[in-house]
C-alpha cells in the first residue's frame, strides 16, 4: 500500500501489516490500560487500627457510660484506623512484546484508516520558536492535538512545542500507545515512518 505524502505528488510504499492491518479495539485496550498502569506510583499507604498510634486501653467503663467501646483506635473513630487499609502494590501488568507492537501497528492503521495520519518529507524548525511552529502547524491543519513523530527530533523543535498545549513532539524511541490513542492528527516524516516500520516488522 501506499500513503500520500503532504505538499508533494510523490506516495510511499509501507508495509500493509503496519498501516492496514485489522483493528483489535480488546488488544489495544489491554496494552493502553497495561502502559497506563506502569506509570502509576502504588505507593498510597494507610493504616489499620493495630498500626495507628494510641493506646488499646479500655476508653470507658463498660456500664453506665452509653454505648459500650473499647479501643478508640477502632476505625468509628476520629483518628483510629482504616478498615480495609491501602498498602503500597504494583499496578504492572504483563504484555510480551508482540502483543505491543501489534497494538501499536494496529494503532496506526485505524488512524490512516481515518485520514488521521500526515506524512511529510521532513519537519523542523530552525530555531526554538513557538511562534513558528504554530505558523507550520496550522498549514498542516492538524487540530487541537498533533503528535509529531520525526526519526530523530531535535532540541529546537521539542523547545518549540514545549509551550503549546496538548502539541506533543516524539521520535520513534518515544512513540507509545496512550499518545498515539490521544493524538487528532499524527504527522510523521518520510524517515520516521521508514523506521517504524523497522521497528514493527
Amino acid at each position: 500500500m501506499e500513503l500520500a505524502i503532504t505538499g508533494s505528488s510523490n506516495k510511499l510504499a509501507v508495509s500493509e501489516a503496519v498501516f492496514g492491518r485489522e483493528f483489535n479495539e480488546d488488544l489495544v485496550h489491554q496494552v493502553v490500560v497495561a502502559y497506563r498502569n506502569a506509570g502509576r506510583a502504588g505507593t498510597k499507604a494507610q493504616k489499620t487500627r493495630s498500626e495507628v498510634s494510641g493506646t488499646t486501653k479500655k476508653s470507658k467503663r463498660q456500664k453506665g457510660g452509653g454505648a459500650r467501646h473499647g479501643a478508640l483506635t477502632a476505625p468509628i473513630f476520629v483518628g483510629g484506623g482504616v478498615t480495609f487499609a491501602a498498602k503500597p502494590r504494583s499496578f504492572a501488568q504483563k504484555v510480551n512484546r508482540k502483543m505491543y507492537r501489534a497494538a501499536i501497528a494496529a494503532i496506526l492503521s485505524e488512524l490512516n484508516r481515518q485520514g488521521r495520519i500526515k506524512v511529510v518529507e521532513a519537519f523542523d524548525v530552525d530555531a526554538p520558536k513557538t511562534k513558528g511552529l504554530i505558523a507550520k502547524l496550522k498549514g498542516l491543519e492538524v487540530g487541537q492535538r498533533p503528535l509529531i513523530v520525526t526519526e530523530d527530533a531535535s532540541e529546537a523543535l521539542y523547545l518549540s512545542a514545549r509551550n503549546i498545549p496538548y502539541v506533543e513532539v516524539r521520535d520513534v524511541q518515544g512513540l507509545d500507545p496512550v499518545t498515539l490513542v490521544a493524538a487528532d492528527t499524527v504527522v510523521v516524516t518520510t524517515e520516521a515512518v521508514k523506521k517504524i516500520e523497522e521497528w514493527l516488522a
